[in-house]
């Protein structure tokens, strides 16, 4: 029997000055959208570089759907997807009554595979959404070509990529229409549930940030600080309830700052994972090119041919040893409703399909001490080796 305190998948990284930085918010009659949330759009978009935009929203769903809200996704239209993502790529797709067109992955990567995307144009396309599988960046560059050649938008699902580069240049600052950032409780930081849009294009900026609070013309902040009364505003369309509160904006600003010593950490724990395991019959995740950042937000291994236990048995053992872990993820084609709709098939995206039947995601939060990561290496080494 397992007597060793149970090492969770993830645990979010949260100190003093966090818990501090939310007290003094809530202490200061300002609970909603205010201050702290301006606040971290703006350090967020400093920490980006020069002339972003960021609209602070209460999840990264939240934030691609008022993206592609904002460039105009309706009816009919079709926006081409990863399937091997979380369903909030393409959930937020079929709010506005449009299709998501599911691609195929790369085998090395598991980001979204260029060489498919092109096939998968339709007259009706009008948007691509690539996923930063990881944390590790997708070949932009070919999705760019691809996007300008057949005039379609570029929204990037971001959510694990904070901070990651391309090439040089962080996420975010790349030349897509948009990009969406998580903070939800696993992420690279946390404001227990939130996420980030941020985006060069005043257009879309000034379209989300109405429609970010029910289509109001003037935010709750300008509204309850203007000279002018706060009862009168105008409604401009029908709008969402997606604004971030000045408790989320407030711990948000502590863990941007605490950011680069989060990537530290998580490089760290990534480089050792690597090493110690490259010995076992295990596919180990990529790594970003030379010069480039991988925010590791997830480490993913894969069984690798010829392994003498199955994934869902290394899972199982791993949790009998006091070791939790994940998946990421069911491929949105083995997904009930996805399947269902559109009638896919596991034969249709089969690089997918065979990375999960053999994936599975080990613990890397920055709150891992150096002896939770041994005893995960142990219990690997112990059940392959």
């Amino acid at each position: 029997m397992n007597t060793s305190a149970f090492i969770p998948f993830a645990r979010p990284d949260i100190g003093e000055e966090e818990i501090a930085a939310v007290a003094h918010a809530m202490r200061s009659g300002w609970v909603t959208t205010g201050p702290e949330t301006r606040a971290f759009e703006q350090e967020f978009g400093d920490f980006l570089g020069g002339g972003m935009q960021g609209i602070a929203v209460n999840s990264a769903t939240a934030g691609l759907h008022l993206a592609l809200e904002a460039m105009g996704i309706g009816p009919g239209d079709e926006v081409i997807a990863p399937t091997l993502t979380f369903t909030a790529t393409t959930e937020v797709i079929r709010y506005l009554g449009a299709d998501p067109v599911l691609v195929d992955c790369d085998p090395v990567t598991l980001n979204i595979d260029p060489c498919k995307i092109e096939a998968a144009i339709t007259p009706r396309t009008k948007a691509i959404m690539p996923v930063h599988y990881g944390g590790l960046a997708c070949d932009m560059d070919r999705i760019f070509a691809i996007a300008q050649k057949y005039q379609l938008r570029v929204l990037e699902d971001a959510a694990h990529a904070l901070p990651t580069t391309w090439k040089g240049t962080l996420v975010g600052q790349l030349p897509s229409d948009a990009a969406v950032f998580s903070f939800y409780a696993n992420k690279t930081m946390t404001t227990g549930e939130g996420g980030m849009v941020v985006t060069k294009d005043e257009a879309l900026a000034a379209r989300m940030k109405v429609m970010r609070l029910h289509g109001i013309n003037r935010d709750a902040f300008d509204r309850f600080t203007s000279k002018t009364p706060a009862w009168y505003y105008e409604i401009v369309a029908p709008g969402f309830k997606y604004n971030m509160t000045d408790m989320a904006g407030a711990l948000g600003r502590v863990q941007l700052k605490r950011l680069p010593a989060f990537l530290k950490r998580r490089q760290q724990l990534a480089q050792r994972y690597l090493e110690a395991l490259k010995e076992l019959p295990l596919i180990l995740p990529a790594d970003a090119p030379a010069g480039d950042v991988h925010s590791w937000h997830l480490f993913v291994l894969r069984l690798a041919e010829g392994a003498k236990v199955t994934r869902d048995e290394v899972i199982q053992q791993l949790s009998d040893a006091g070791i939790g872990t994940s998946v990421h993820y069911v491929p949105l084609h083995r997904q009930p409703y996805w399947r269902d709709r559109y009638q896919l098939t596991p034969e249709m995206f089969p690089e997918a399909d065979k990375a999960y039947q053999s994936m599975f995601s080990i613990p890397l939060f920055t709150a891992m001490s150096d002896a939770e990561q041994e005893r995960i290496i142990a219990a690997l080494h112990a059940i392959l080796g």
